[in-house]
């Protein structure tokens, strides 16, 4: 299988929506980028095509974040979600989508990501939880993990707050 990793569009709006709906259990996923997208909080959107069927295979998602870092602001994003067509599974396509957006959000001056997930999936990216700790985040703990993208540096100073966009907090039905 053959993909090209590109930035979403409007056109793709509905084909997101759907691969996040077949992908999640639950249609949490695909309500919280549709929040995201109101709420004008998304930094960035990749795709992954299919290029043979001209399907699309999947599909990553930034959003904003408030972080603090020695009482000042840091550039700062989240990942969620990360999703990939059941068909297109095990083919390395996450794992092309990861690679391209972190090296996107390094390149726009990106300090750090958090993302809430699996850290034997995560951790090959170089996401750990001991970048995270120490940061008040309403989802501290072993599953909350930090990447720097600056060269792996970070700014010096106590850990302050690591707050979500908004659209997180009604994940799950929770206002």
């Amino acid at each position: 299988m053959s993909i090209a990793i590109r930035p979403a569009t409007g056109g793709d709006v509905a084909a997101i929506d759907a691969l996040l709906r077949r992908a999640f259990p639950a249609p949490d996923e695909a309500m919280l980028v549709q929040r995201l997208c109101v709420d004008g909080d998304m930094v960035l959107t990749l795709v992954a095509d299919d290029e043979e069927s001209g399907a699309l295979a999947g599909v990553i998602v930034y959003s904003r974040m408030t972080v603090e870092i020695g009482g000042k602001s840091i550039a700062a994003v989240a990942l969620a979600p990360l999703a990939v067509d059941a068909g297109q599974r095990g083919q390395g396509v996450a794992e092309a989508l990861v690679r391209a957006s972190l090296a996107q959000l390094a390149d726009a001056g990106a300090m750090l990501v958090f993302v809430l997930g699996d850290p034997a999936y995560y951790g090959r990216f170089g996401f750990s939880a001991d970048w995270a700790r120490g940061f008040a985040s309403r989802y501290a703990g072993d599953y909350l993990m930090a990447l720097p993208l600056q060269g792996g540096a970070m700014p010096c100073g106590e850990r302050g707050a690591a707050t979500h966009a908004r659209a997180f907090a009604q994940l799950g039905g929770n206002s």
